[in-house]
């Protein structure tokens, strides 16, 4: 990894250099980037042939090639990406939640195949596992068991109007990605936390009076399920006074020696 004036930097942060772990190597990128306020590092591996390149890296040759970026002679830009889910809604073995008819397999569940640093594949592994184990718990209760319908009340539709104009709706998505990007990303601190939960606390309002004012719609839906998500995420990580694999803290960047599950509970009222 490389500056813009084509100083190495990964020595500084990890005696592994470019070899480090991914939460290590972004870390270090996001902080190079913030401290010389530039818009990307560089990856160079230029030093070896074209033919060497071609061979042992196709995918990522022919993609930069795609965009006008010819590595075997050229840096390749690099900055921190926005990261998959590591762990979430807590399961048992055959995927069942707490609440009943509701499964989740992959990153969107906390089973316990999950470290607090994702490695390459294993994501991949563990939804091929559960969606069997699943499919086997599904299939099992649906030739053993009577499916109970509860019944709904049906959606209130009066008073409400369709949207005039959805710039509300496409501005507070981009905010609230910027709000997560910002405070809740890489390397977070007790104050941006506290920042972008007080921000979150306004979108949410915003969205729950535009949600009842308003038809429904796939945008709207999402944006209201994005802004809980994020409020989750934003109070999981304020509960953590250590930094671990994928969540680091400024302010608590030890460790305790025995791992401990950050777990919230919903409060039925």
């Amino acid at each position: 990894m490389r500056l813009p004036n084509g100083e190495a930097f990964m020595q500084h942060y990890d005696k592994r250099a470019d070899l480090a772990p991914r939460d290590i190597v972004a870390r270090a990128i996001d902080q190079e980037m913030k401290k010389h306020g530039i818009d990307c590092v560089f990856l160079d591996i230029t030093h070896q042939s074209a033919s060497y390149i071609k061979k042992h890296f196709p995918t990522i040759y022919q993609r930069c090639k795609k965009v006008g970026i010819d590595i075997t002679n050229e840096q390749i830009p690099v900055v921190p990406a926005a990261h998959y889910t590591c762990g979430g809604v807590v399961t048992d073995l055959e995927g069942k939640t707490s609440l009943e008819g509701l499964y989740a397999i992959g990153e969107t569940a906390y089973t316990g195949l999950h470290g607090a640093n994702r490695l390459a594949s294993n994501s991949l592994a563990e939804g091929l596992v559960f969606a069997k184990m699943a499919y086997q718990s599904i299939h099992k209760t649906l030739q053993t068991q009577t499916v109970k319908h509860q019944d709904v009340r049906p959606w209130d539709t009066s008073g409400i109007t369709d949207p005039m104009e959805k710039v509300l709706v496409s501005h507070d998505w981009d905010e609230l990605r910027r709000v997560m990007w910002d405070y809740v990303g890489i390397v977070r601190t007790n104050k941006r936390l506290q920042r972008a939960r007080q921000r979150v606390k306004n979108l949410e309002k915003e969205v729950y009076e535009y949600f009842r004012q308003h038809s429904l719609n796939r945008d709207l839906l999402e944006l209201r399920n994005l802004v809980q998500v994020a409020e989750l995420m934003i109070i999981s990580a304020q509960k953590r006074k250590e930094s671990r694999g994928l969540h680091f803290n400024l302010d608590h960047p030890q460790q305790f020696k025995k791992p401990k599950p950050t777990i919230i509970q919903a409060k039925h009222k």
